[in-house]
């Protein structure tokens, strides 16, 4: 009857029949709908069969580089400090004789870098090469004790586990093309990532999230198990792809400060000879920490060397707290002189890179950290195994039956 209300579930009815104009365009958005999520689905599909492999091979050697110390321990590699009487537990050797101790061990080198780790600051290691620009993989580093200036070794070299382990995972001993390739790789697995969570949301608003239907076909359970798992590890995957393709370009980075930044700190010594005399290493230390004071030094980059000058000894100081280890600021000193020359902030693209390490590698809260991240790293290997299986599956579905 015209005019008659209409109740409740009149209305719902009503509002669900609509015009006769509103089913073709439910239909429609249907359509683009399935037709996005089918274009979605490909994305992911061949995504993750793009980066799959490699992510296997990028998982496998970051699960023992977690515990990279723990590791060293384990095949005899670790370096630990002596115990001294008490008498000398508080000396310490001046970094100039710490230098000439190390450079004993192997003659005819030059010093590189001097470098103190956070966590061992009275094992500085000397890395030495022929020459001042001799590549990474071509130089020897010896591990001095502070107090005594005694050389204790070689921290693992060339053939060792956790080289292989490390070159693997970098660069997988392809220098800078090998670097570059797997941070598209990263990229790749972002975008698959990215695609999976698309292609999930509807299973997601349907029978809610991370739900494993255990009763179902084996290879619905993989699928499910598969989803919940990407689910699980989604920040944690996100923060490593990303983080660990930020780091593939620091190659990249370093060049683009030194054609830069470093360039207009050292112009003024353009055209001048290389220095033969240099000063104290310790006069240059003290001298950086004057200019940083609230900072501690990270390494000590020699004359010609990458991250510093011809002319320059470049002292890295670093923040001294947990958060703040991986702000640093280089201090040029002059090598002849011992003299500051220039200091400053290092430009944004090197914070980044600098920041997303401690992120990527999981070193800045000690074992309950590497625990976690160890455990998101296995349970990624779950997820990559278990899509590599569904595919292998798809065309075969005896396998997927129980």
């Amino acid at each position: 009857m015209s005019g008659k209300f209409l109740t409740g579930e009149g209305r719902r009815a009503a509002a669900r029949a609509g015009s006769p104009t509103d089913a073709p365009e439910r239909a429609n958005r249907r359509h683009m709908s399935q037709c996005a999520l089918r274009v979605w689905s490909i994305v992911h599909r061949w995504t993750s069969l793009v980066c799959t492999a490699f992510m296997l091979l990028l998982c496998l050697t970051g699960l023992p580089l977690v515990f990279g110390h723990e590791l060293d321990i384990l095949t005899g590699d670790a370096i630990e400090a002596p115990a001294l009487p008490a008498s000398q537990a508080g000396a310490r050797a001046s970094y100039d004789v710490v230098l000439q101790a190390a450079l004993k061990e192997h003659a005819g080198h030059v010093p590189q870098y001097m470098i103190w780790e956070p966590d061992e600051p009275l094992l500085p290691i000397v890395v030495t090469a022929p020459r001042a620009d001799t590549p990474p993989d071509d130089t020897l580093s010896t591990t001095v004790d502070a107090r005594t200036a005694q050389p204790l070794g070689m921290p693992p070299g060339k053939g060792s586990l956790k080289f292989v382990l490390l070159k693997l995972h970098v660069d997988m001993f392809a220098g800078l093309f090998g670097k570059l390739f797997l941070g598209a790789i990263g990229v790749v697995f972002l975008a698959a990532i990215v695609s999976g969570i698309v292609v999930y949301l509807p299973f997601w608003r349907k029978v809610g999230l991370g739900r494993v239907r255990l009763k179902k076909k084996r290879r619905i359970v993989w699928l499910d198990w598969h989803n919940a798992i990407g689910m699980l590890t989604l920040a944690w995957a996100l923060l490593v792809g990303a983080t660990g393709s930020i780091n593939t370009l620091a190659d990249l980075m370093l060049e683009a400060w030194r054609n830069d930044q470093l360039a207009q700190m050292v112009a003024p010594y353009r055209g001048q000879p290389p220095v033969t005399v240099r000063a104290s290493i310790d006069d240059a230390v003290k001298t950086a920490q004057g200019v940083a004071p609230a900072m501690i030094p990270s390494f000590v980059a020699f004359p010609g060397t990458r991250f510093a000058s011809p002319h320059h000894y470049a002292v890295w100081m670093r923040g001294d707290g947990i958060l703040t280890t991986r702000i640093m600021r280089p201090v040029l000193v002059d090598a002849s002189t011992g003299a500051v020359t220039d200091s400053r902030e290092l430009p944004w693209y090197l914070k980044v890179l600098l920041g997303s390490q401690p992120l990527h590698f999981g070193d800045f809260g000690g074992m309950p950290l590497k625990i976690f991240w160890a455990a998101f790293d296995v349970l990624t290997i779950v997820v990559l195994g278990s899509g590599l299986y569904l595919w292998m599956t798809r065309h075969n579905p005896g396998r997927g039956r129980k």
